[in-house]
This record gives C-alpha cells, structure tokens and sequence, in this order.
C-alpha cells in the first residue's frame, strides 16, 4: 500500500499506508514523483502552536479556543508532481503518463480532481511546481503592499516566500531590494535571487541600515514573512515615513517588546496583513486567488521566477522520518524541503 508522512503527535513524524481505492468519476490516479513541504503552515501543525489559539470559526471569523487547533494525525506536504498512471472513464483531457501536480501531501500515490490538476510542460522544472503556493502568497503580498516602479522595498525572512517575494518586487520595478535574514544559507539564495542587498539582523540594526542604503528615507514597502517580532519591530523602523508595513507570514503569539510608541508612532506608517487565499480579495471582483495562480504560474513556468535556489535541500522520501524534522531543528540546512520519491 502507498505510504504517507503524518505528524501522529507533536513534533512526531511517522508513515501510514494508506488504503487505495477505485477512481470516482472525473479523477485521475498518480504516482508521486517530487513534492515538497509548506514550511511556515506545516511548523504550526509539527510544532503544535496552532493549538493555542484553538479551531478557526469561518462563521464568525475568530479563533475559539473550546475546539482544538490541531487534531493529530496531521498528513505533512502541501504540493506534489506526479505521472499520471490511471483515469476515470470520463477524464477525456489527460491520458496515462501525463506529468501533472496540485495540492497534495507527501504521500507516494495521489488521487485528485482531474479538473483541478495542472500539467507540467516539458522543460519546466519540477520546483517550479511545487512553489506554485508559495508564490501566490508572495503576489499578494507585493500587491497588497502596492509596490511600483523605483520604490525601495525591503523583504524580512527569507524563505520561500521571501525569496519569490524578492524576485516579484525586482519584475515591478523597485530598487533598491533588500534582504533581511539571519542565515547564511538563505541570505545567499537571496542574492542569487537578486536582492541588492542582503543583511544578517544579527550583526547589524537591520532598520536603521535599510535606511542608510535608501538616502535616510526608509524602505517605501517593508514585507514581514519571518514571523519574528522582532523584525516587526525592524520593519517599523527600516520603514519610510508614511510607508507601508506588509505583515504576512503566519507567526505563533508574539511575546510582549513589540515597540508601538517608538518609530511606529512617529512616522505612521500602515500596517496590512497579506493572506492571499482570504477572499474576497482586497481587489475583488477583478482580482480573487484563481487570477493570483494564473499569473505566478505563467511566471513561473516561462522561467521568470526562479525556484531551484529556493527547494533546498532534496532528500528521498524513504529518509523523511530523519529529514522532515530537520525543517525545526536545522533550519540554518534549508530553505524550502524538497523530495524525491525515485
């Protein structure tokens, strides 16, 4: 039976087989050959501070915390690309051996929506793919901060997300980008990705550099995706007088520190939180998430986008169980996991 990564308790990992079924109408059976892992959504599920803030009522829109957040077994993975070894009857656009992905956990044999399924075309690479979600969370967050032509951006947090944001920003036309993250790795794969600078928040006052690097103004858009609060705190400072702060990433509970009184209080700046799958979108009806993938994919898949620097490392899904928690426990190793199933 094909087997699947599970988190069956807190910052446990293990694999389940998983029972096949036949095909229902309109799906497609594939056999998995790369997927990779959603690093900030699954550490809340691995790390199991989601719970805190209990289950997410869609109704009333607010966290209640008599339902828990995180009910284990959780499946870990978001996207996966595979060949497509079996269809539905009535499945008339794709045929055995098509190489197509969608949403999907790190699991060796996938059965999906045939309508919902994108092909791969020949030369694309497979990260490509699998970084189609986090490079619409990236165009959201570019669009909600309303980057144009000349203005300086400043990015913390440099994973996935961070990265495409970094390449988004330079295709709109800002200058200077720059890169706020604290290692080596990833402050690397952001210069390759294009950042004209790239600082290590450790070693400096990263706001009051992003300042030094554009004329004492400030970054006219700050785009916070590590999660950390204190490069909030830097964003509030590296940011422009007036400038736009674009909180994305997907944080546990901040500790107390957060400063509102200092350069916050001084410059006013805008604070706008970014989720690119909430809708309507702030651009509703001419923009919503399906408009959002279409655009990162046609980015992506004609190479305008970048994301071999970004999958890293690539381990076989037969190591999982070792390499999986290496996302918590060695970060300064990778950037965005990618697996191999041979």
């Amino acid at each position: 039976m094909p087997r699947e990564l599970i988190a069956p308790a807190q910052e446990q990992v293990a694999f389940r087989e998983v029972e096949g079924r036949p095909l229902a109408p309109g799906e497609v059976r594939v056999r998995s050959r790369f997927g990779a892992a959603k690093h900030g959504t699954e550490m809340a599920l691995y790390k199991g501070y989601a719970t805190a803030r209990g289950r997410y009522d869609a109704e009333y829109r607010v966290f209640r915390d008599e339902q828990p957040g995180v009910r284990y077994p959780v499946a870990l993975g978001n996207i996966c690309v595979g060949e497509v070894v079996e269809v539905a009857a009535e499945v008339a656009n794709l045929a055995p051996g098509d190489q197509v992905f969608h949403y999907g956990s790190l699991k060796e044999e996938q059965i999906w929506p045939a309508a919902k399924v994108r092909t791969l075309p020949d030369g694309v690479p497979w990260q490509a793919a699998v970084c189609l979600d986090p490079a619409d969370f990236a165009l959201g967050a570019v669009r909600d901060g309303h980057v144009r032509i000349g203005d300086a951006v400043a990015v913390f947090g440099m994973g996935a997300i961070g990265l495409i944001v970094i390449q988004l920003a330079k295709l709109a036309g800002a200058y200077p980008v720059i890169a706020v993250e604290p290692l080596a790795l990833r402050r690397a794969a952001a210069s390759t990705c294009g950042a004209d600078l790239a600082l290590d928040p450790t070693q400096c006052d990263a706001g009051l550099e992003i300042k030094r690097a554009t004329g004492k103004r400030g970054a006219d858009v700050v785009i916070e995706y590590s999660g950390h609060h204190r490069a909030l705190q830097a964003a509030l400072r590296g940011v422009a007088y007036g400038g736009t702060v674009v909180a994305g990433a997907f944080p546990g509970a901040y500790p107390a520190g957060l400063d509102f009184g200092a350069e916050a209080h001084m410059n006013r700046p805008q604070i706008v939180f970014s989720r690119a799958c909430s809708e309507p979108n702030p651009d509703y009806p001419n923009w919503d998430e399906g408009r959002i993938f279409d655009v990162v994919w046609r980015l992506l898949s004609a190479g305008a986008i970048r994301c071999e620097p970004i999958v890293q490392p690539v381990v076989r899904f037969d190591d999982l169980l070792v390499e999986y928690p290496k996302i918590a426990t060695h970060p300064h190793e990778n950037i965005k996991l990618g697996v191999d199933f041979g």
